[in-house]
């Protein structure tokens, strides 16, 4: 980023370069309205008609280097920003050729190219991202900065203020841009804000903070160049509102029936093009004849990109689940003999894999709630500020989806965090970014960009910590695409996955039951990375199979030896990974016993055994000799009292209690 001088360069050849960008953008979006009503542009239509004076005053000071987030009022932001035109009609078309493969349609243009991360269709979603992707920077030694669009409704957004508080606590290089224009949908600033001077609020976290006129052009340039200055000087964030005006509906379903027709008209009036092209014929900076030849120009272009797009291609339906996941991913580890063991517990275990990961890449940090000084709320990470320091041992503000989304960010910009949440429970603030974010984001921008993050957390019951600490929820996690779900059970899984994890091209999620941290065994001294796609059988047999993952296991093979002494030889498997499943360990297991029984802590209505149990309806429905069975908790929050909480979870008696049944069932 290089700003050589605060005050705009008024020349010939630059308020040239200022009316064409923003006519360029006011007459695509009048094209693209109309190709709208043709039904021929679908979904949601969000045009940034009287609001081009902030795309076009901004945006042309970055670097190539320098990193884009925009909302999904985006095409000003992509064009400017040097997405070819056609690229960005085909996308808003769904055709093959577009900017995302078709994929994202109008609200999620990209370009890896341009270093564009695309528009965001949920408000505030891109604010984290943005922090991650300049934490990045800061951390590589880069001095790039992340410009960051966002309108006024995303301030109401607990993102906007994790994102400000993690800005200014990191002193992140982020240019934030609120682009003001008065109503988040169809409410009105004054009814929906409390404090309706947005630089505020910002101004509240120590950003620099600056109101600007964002229907005047040069206005907003000259802010941009002293904000832009000033990170370059400081590395600290930048805060510009930019107050404007929709003069077109919220999207082109909007029938605008909250504001009255003569408001409208009355900003017209002072739009950003009408004022600067007025300006600039008074003062004989341009010419009528100029402005007609550059409007040529524009219109010749967006002839050329609706040719582009008409002539675009479907995506043939068979890849309609390419990259969801990567198409490359590294081969499995090696595993090495085991050497000499040693006794050790799980807790260790996680903590030996995590010093491991960060002492061979510098790329590697843990980032999470109280992982530093405090040392984790499980202990796993005690000792590894001292260690490793306060930069790549992160202790964040109790703000889940602020410091989950800089992860996500931060990973897509080529770090390799690991974000730990302190608990399953505290992840659902933090849903919005791995579901919206962090799985969606190689699919929906064409593989341009991936999310290889991974994200650590506690889960289970059994600490008597009720109802609020002691849900069991990776497999609801297990159920989006894009992740990778895993279930480390073992002290030889706890120490393994999470290199094999941080290799992975996509985004990981590991889930530690809480029960295990204590537990102890031998592990071998030169343990290292294991394979993350395959189930592991952990105990052979030939009557019936048991299938589980995580804290279940160790119950699962204490009630296998209560079974052998009856009799009844059982099959265990530890499923490891709970997305993908390892479909063929199970089917070939079952085909062996011809029985199976699913043990699974979540509740079981929508639960990872009732997939589990479907998929083999579907599979293998004519190898069973019983009917499927499964042992889940109890469709209750989880209690605190003793008692009630170790009712409500499976337990060794219960898996017996299953399997005797299914043994004495007919098919």
């Amino acid at each position: 980023m290089t700003v050589s001088q605060e005050k705009p360069r008024l020349d010939h050849a630059h308020v040239r370069e200022l009316l064409k960008a923003m006519i360029r953008i006011r007459r695509f979006e009048d094209k693209c309205a109309e190709l709208y009503t043709q039904q021929k542009i679908r979904g949601f239509l969000h045009l940034y008609d009287g609001e081009e004076a902030i795309a076009a005053g901004i945006i042309p000071l970055l670097e190539a280097k320098d990193r884009l987030v925009a909302t999904y009022r985006e095409h000003g932001h992509a064009l400017v920003r040097g997405v070819p035109m056609g690229a960005v009609l085909a996308e808003m078309y769904g055709k093959a050729e577009g900017c995302a493969g078709g994929r994202g349609g109008s609200m999620h243009l990209f370009s890896a190219e341009r270093n564009f991360y695309g528009g965001n269709a949920i408000v505030g979603g891109g604010l984290p991202l943005a922090t991650g992707l300049a934490l990045a920077d800061r951390m590589q030694g880069s001095d790039a900065v992340t410009a960051c669009f966002f309108g006024e409704g995303a301030v109401a957004e607990g993102e906007f203020h994790e994102a400000m508080n993690l800005a200014a606590l990191w002193g992140l290089p982020v240019l934030f841009v609120c682009e003001n224009n008065g109503y988040a949908m169809g409410t009105a600033l004054a009814i929906s804000e409390a404090e309706t001077d947005i630089s505020v609020k910002a101004r509240s976290y120590g950003i620099d903070s600056v109101v600007v006129d964002g229907m005047d052009v040069v206005a907003v340039e000259a802010a941009a160049r002293k904000a832009l200055k000033a990170i370059a000087a400081t590395g600290k964030p930048q805060f510009l509102e930019c107050r404007t005006y929709r003069f077109r509906a919220h999207s082109m379903f909007d029938a605008q029936l909250y504001r009255p027709k003569e408001e409208v008209e009355e900003w017209r009036a002072k739009g950003p093009i009408v004022r600067f092209q007025t300006w600039l014929l008074e003062n004989g900076l341009l010419h009528e004849e100029e402005i007609t030849a550059l409007t040529g120009e524009v219109d010749a272009e967006i002839a050329e990109a609706v040719a582009f797009a008409e002539a675009g291609h479907d995506e043939p339906v068979p890849d309609l689940t390419r990259f969801v996941m990567s198409p490359d991913r590294p081969d499995p580890p090696v595993a090495e003999p085991p050497g000499k063991t040693a006794t050790t517990t799980y807790r260790e275990a996680v903590k030996a894999a995590i010093t491991d990961a960060m002492e061979r890449d510098d790329r590697v940090f843990l980032m999470g709630e109280d992982v530093g000084r405090y040392g984790g709320c499980y202990a796993v990470s005690k000792g590894l500020l001292d260690r490793f320091g306060p930069d790549r041992i992160r202790d964040t503000p109790l703000s889940e989806s602020g410091f989950t989304g800089a992860g996500i960010g931060a990973a897509i910009a080529g770090m390799r965090p690991i974000v730990e949440v302190m608990t399953v429970n505290f992840s659902l603030l933090a849903l919005d970014q791995i579901l919206n974010t962090a799985a969606t984001f190689r699919h929906m921008s064409n593989n341009q960009f991936g999310v290889p993050v991974v994200i650590r957390m506690a889960t289970g019951a059994g600490r008597q910590l009720a109802a609020q600490h002691s849900h069991s929820l990776e497999g609801w996690y297990a159920h989006i695409p894009g992740l990778r779900v895993l279930a480390p059970a073992t002290l030889e899984d706890a120490r393994g996955m999470l290199w094999t994890a941080l290799q992975d091209p996509d985004p990981v999620l590991i889930f530690e039951n809480v029960m295990l941290y204590n537990r102890e065994g031998k592990l071998a001294e030169n343990a290292g990375p294991v394979d993350i796609d395959r189930a592991a059988i952990r105990r052979d047999g030939t009557d019936v199979t048991l299938i589980t993952y995580g804290g279940s296991l160790w119950k699962t093979l204490d009630a296998a030896e209560v079974l052998a002494a009856e009799g009844i030889s059982a099959d265990v498997i530890d499923l490891r990974t709970l997305r993908p499943l390892d479909l063929p360990t199970i089917l070939t297991s079952v085909g062996k016993t011809r029985r199976a029984v699913m043990v699974d802590e979540g509740w079981k209505t929508g639960s990872l055994a009732a997939e589990i149990g479907m998929r083999l309806a579907e599979e293998a429905f004519w190898e069973l000799d019983a009917p499927l069975a499964r042992v889940c908790s109890a469709e209750v929050p989880i209690p605190y009292a003793a008692h009630l909480e170790q009712a409500a979870i499976p337990q060794t008696a219960g898996i017996v209690e299953a399997v005797r049944a299914v043994m004495g069932a007919k098919p």
